[in-house]
């Protein structure tokens, strides 16, 4: 790939760039369906992308003309390694604009990095990729630390990466299981008595944990791990009385803890295991007047070294665009009350 000037007046000169790509079919693959991955770079930039041969030439002002030449490159690249891109990708570029991740402090049998300098999880079924900023320091501070808070609202990837972090390391024998844990609470819905044994009432609220590690594990081996309980998922009450050695744990829905089941959690740490607690502040279902257990962890434990705080906001949100406009117009009008 070669990048050259639009030949034009010295003026406009600044603002074209023109990128050169040797594989045609690459190319195709970089524009996206009826040119959709050009569009949504157009979009997101405000700037012209117009084809021309094997080259794409870019119009616009000189900054976010540079920025969406770097997200070209990158995607790619990305192709030339052999990976796909789709719209999800496009949108990781945007936001992340192709910066270097640095290495020195990870342990190489976890991650690995691509050409490119993209951080990748490695778990049995996919490469897991932080696709914002935050999260890519959420994902640094899971390896670097032994206990770690990612905090924000839905659909910022808290428990997804949380989960495949835990399953890189227990695939790489950095830890003998994983266990998932979350509060049984209701989310202001009164449900009533649930049929089954203890595993049919507890396991709808546990199903997010389920659909996670479906993504990272074939099924036939999760179900083997889940039997052999080398992968336990489990409401947080039963927490209480374990000493969690070589485990990487994972609490989920945090804000619906109380202070004492949080105080009761977080004392569980054994040696070589890594504890993660994710939640999100807007959300809590505890009862009127019950404080809950993550705001208190924050205050308290904010200046202990070896413990990290990542914070979330709407602009991390990784589902649909509108989850992010929701949260955005929730967070306006609670600011307006």
């Amino acid at each position: 790939m070669t990048i050259a000037k639009v030949p034009t007046s010295p003026a406009e000169a600044a603002k074209q760039v023109l990128l050169e790509f040797p594989d045609n079919r690459l190319l195709i693959d970089l524009c996206g369906p009826y040119d959709q991955y050009l569009a949504a770079i157009e979009s997101a930039l405000s700037i012209q992308i117009v084809r021309r041969g094997n080259a794409l030439a870019i119009l616009g002002e000189e900054d976010t003309a540079n920025r969406a030449s770097d997200v070209l490159k990158a995607l790619y690249l990305r192709l030339e390694t052999g990976k796909t891109v789709e719209p999800a990708d496009v949108d990781a570029e945007l936001r992340m604009g192709g910066e270097v991740i640095d290495t020195d402090t990870r342990d190489v049998d976890q991650m690995e990095m691509d050409v490119g300098g993209r951080l990748e999880i490695k778990t049995r079924k996919k490469l897991v990729e932080p696709r914002t900023d935050a999260q890519k320091a959420y994902v640094q501070a899971l390896f670097d630390n032994e206990l770690a808070f990612g905090i924000g609202p839905a659909g910022t990837g808290k428990t997804y990466l949380a989960v495949a972090v835990g399953v890189s390391m227990f695939l790489a024998g950095h830890v003998d299981k994983i266990i998932l844990s979350r509060p049984a609470v209701e989310a202001g819905e009164r449900l009533g008595f649930l049929p089954g044994d203890m595993k049919e009432k507890v396991d709808p609220y546990m199903q997010p944990l389920y659909d996670a590690l479906n993504d990272f594990l074939p099924g036939k081996q999760l179900a083997k791990l889940l039997e052999e309980k080398q992968i336990e998922i489990a409401p947080l009450a039963f927490m209480r009385g374990r000493t969690l050695a070589r485990a990487f744990v994972v609490l989920d829905e945090a804000q619906n803890a109380t202070s004492m089941q949080m105080k009761m959690f977080l004392t569980r740490l054994g040696q070589g295991s890594r504890m993660v607690i994710t939640g999100d502040r807007t959300q809590i279902d505890l009862p009127r007047g019950v404080q809950s257990g993550l705001k208190d962890a924050e205050r308290i434990l904010e200046d202990i070294p070896s413990i990290s705080f990542s914070y979330f906001t709407a602009k991390d949100v990784v589902r649909h665009p509108l989850v992010a406009r929701i949260i955005q117009a929730y967070d306006a009008d609670e600011e307006n009350t």
